[in-house]
């Protein structure tokens, strides 16, 4: 199945705590093939969190400046600089 996917990447971070590592990491997916229709493939951006004590956490995005800033908060609220973000779709 990931043969037919296409990763775009986005960010990565890795973050080093006290219970271990957690891996940050923000990607598009979209399919391998092209639409049948000619119109662009369409992206679903997400941001996964590994390493945590609760159960992987991830965020959906609609839009690559979207994932982008939405990257960054999930980093603040990891470090205790901000809230736990909301995911943005649209």
């Amino acid at each position: 199945m990931l043969d037919q996917m296409t990763l775009y990447p986005v960010a990565d971070d890795v973050l080093f705590a006290p219970g271990g590592r957690v891996v940050i990491r923000t990607y598009g997916v979209a399919s391998a093939t092209e639409p049948s229709d000619g119109q662009p493939r369409p992206v679903a951006y997400r941001t996964w969190v590994t390493g945590v004590r609760d159960q992987p956490r991830y965020w959906r995005w609609g839009h690559f400046e979207d994932a982008r800033r939405g990257h960054r908060k999930v980093l603040e609220w990891l470090t205790g600089r901000g809230p736990q973000p909301a995911p943005v779709v649209s």
